[in-house]
């Protein structure tokens, strides 16, 4: 790994800020078995379970919180396939997505939110014989490579279905991508959005047609990658600020902050993979919850502490090391489906209806 590390410490302002190497990111990250972490060997992952997929993407969000962010939405679509019963669907996607030759869209952040009941669906369905015709848009997911891509979306039926997962693909009819989204930061990594006019989903194309029954399964993974995002870039601003402060004359007293934080975010880790492999997420979602909003202030104290060891050498163009990326990549953490104003919301109503 120490040569993709490379890579993306000579690039990672540049994936941050432009799209220049956007089409990059998935094969590099694809030619070192990034993608095949926690995928069963007999399916010719790497063997493990989530929790190796989890770590590989906080290794990752390290050096590029741009390059991590494409590692999850890529590794999302690829769990959606491991928990999916289609089999079929899992046979003929899974060896492209795991070589980067395809790029998997996750889609379903307005699926989990939907979950939590935070907002409606975003696409209806109109059944059409065995299988759905959709109309709907999505207006934020990451890894859309316009050379080719799948997403997952969930749908929500206009007959009395139960909402289902379903998977489209970028060269159907009816499919239009947006431009990619002028970002303040993470530029690099294809996101965009989707409008969906009149697609058809033929059953092939179908990962869960009991999409309230199925998700609750999949979401301790989708939430435990996205936490891996958070480790990593706390770790990395961590590492800076202990460096900056133990060169730095007056700042030592900060080494009894960045210990503290480095504490937090060990124990935080510690949980999130416990309960993540446990199972106990599946039906203890707001523990989770709590993880994700604690996780996303350990991210905000390590890039202050970063900022504290620093000074003002963290101002200077020549001299802070990644601080201003790793600065815009942090005020990306809350604001990612589910945001933790969401989920603080939903919190909040899970602690009322509990009473």
């Amino acid at each position: 790994m120490a040569a993709l590390h490379d890579w993306l410490a000579r690039y990672a302002d540049t994936l941050d800020q432009s799209e220049s190497l956007a089409d990059e990111v998935m094969p590099a990250l694809a030619a070192h078995g990034c993608f095949k972490a926690g995928v069963p060997v007999a399916m010719n992952g790497a063997g493990g379970d989530v929790r190796d997929a989890i770590l590989g993407i906080a290794d990752i969000a390290r050096h590029s919180l741009t390059a991590a962010f494409v590692y999850w939405g890529q590794r999302s679509f690829i769990e959606y396939l491991l928990q999916s019963p289609n089999a079929a669907l899992r046979e003929r996607l899974l060896p492209d997505l795991l070589d980067g030759t395809l790029a998997g869209a996750t889609g379903l952040s307005n699926a989990m939110k939907f979950l939590s009941g935070m907002e409606p669906l975003q696409i209806n369905a109109v059944p059409d014989g065995d299988g759905w015709n959709l109309d709907g848009k999505l207006a934020w997911i990451t890894n859309l490579r316009p050379q080719r891509f799948v997403a997952a979306a969930a749908v929500a039926p206009v007959n009395a279905a139960p909402p289902a997962i379903v998977m489209f693909e970028s060269h159907a009819t009816g499919v239009h991508r947006s431009d990619n989204l002028q970002l303040i930061a993470l530029r690099g990594s294809h996101t965009a959005a989707v409008r969906i006019e009149q697609v058809a989903v033929p059953p092939a194309n179908i990962i869960s047609a009991d999409a309230p029954a199925w998700l609750p399964r999949v979401r301790p993974a989708f939430l435990g990658m996205q936490c891996g995002m958070s480790i990593g870039l706390a770790q990395a601003s961590l590492d800076a600020a202990a460096k900056a402060a133990g060169a730095a004359t007056g700042r030592g007293q900060l080494a009894d902050d960045i210990g503290a934080a480095r504490e937090a975010l060990a124990q935080h880790t510690a949980q999130l993979l416990d309960g993540v492999v446990s199972g106990r997420f599946v039906t203890e979602a707001p523990a989770m919850f709590k993880l994700r909003i604690g996780l996303a202030g350990i991210v905000r104290d390590a890039v202050t502490l970063e900022l504290h060891a620093k000074g003002g050498h963290a101002y200077l163009e020549a001299q802070q090391d990644g601080f201003a990326r790793r600065l815009r990549e942090s005020a990306f953490i809350p604001v990612i489906t589910p945001s933790i104003t969401q989920l603080q919301a939903a919190l909040a109503k899970h602690a009322g209806s509990s009473r």
